[in-house]
């Protein structure tokens, strides 16, 4: 499970961190949020589907119809896909929502094993540079979780548009374990027929 807190420049003073050598964190993850503007690339390497989370819809990449499985890592933690989902290249960090507030704040996982002293560490990057600003690498990183973030409203946004014309179903799933038929709960994908039916 991780722990994430927000990167600080107390916490993490003379602090660093190691970029991830594998997606071995992710080998439990049998779907991943997946952002509209991936679905191109994604669609050609994984399936997308919906699931329902608090009462709405989010897209997902599927890396597995059995759960805490994800068939797209491999025994060394290497990924295995001809594509790999935004929200896993920006681990160890995320951007959340502090409480009460719609500010994005800057967290990190504590238990990912990545972070290290910076200076006895000669792979690591730095969280702050010596006047107290934010490295490089780290701005680097907070604009690219905040692209993410970006693109999550205007997905969330169309796929609520999908759901409101009524066009998200139910996704019939059954696959074989040891030779018997097993259903997949949770998934829902675009009811064609429905789309194909809509005017222009």
């Amino acid at each position: 499970m991780a722990k994430l807190v927000a990167v600080d420049r107390e916490r993490h003073a003379g602090k660093g961190w190691r970029q991830p050598t594998g997606y071995g964190f992710a080998a439990t993850q049998a779907v991943t949020p997946l952002m509209g503007a991936e679905f191109a690339k994604a669609a050609l390497a994984m399936p997308i589907a919906f699931v329902e989370q608090a009462g709405r819809y989010i897209a997902v990449a599927v890396m597995s119809v059995a759960p805490d499985r994800n068939l797209f890592i491999g025994p060394g933690g290497q990924w295995l896909g001809a594509y790999t989902p935004a929200v896993l290249r920006g681990y160890p960090f995320q951007l959340l929502r502090a409480e009460g507030s719609d500010k994005l704040v800057l967290c990190i996982d504590e238990d990912s094993g990545l972070i290290v002293d910076a200076d006895a560490d000669a792979d690591a990057q730095k969280f702050f540079e010596a006047d107290g600003g934010l490295s490089a690498a780290v701005t680097a990183t907070v604009n690219f979780l905040q692209q993410i973030e970006g693109n999550r409203a205007f997905t969330d946004l169309a796929v609520a548009a999908l759901a409101e014309a009524g066009l998200i179903a139910p996704w019939p799933l059954t696959v074989a374990v040891d030779n018997e038929p097993q259903a997949v709960n949770g998934l829902h994908r675009i009811d064609e027929a429905k789309l194909n039916a809509l005017d222009d």
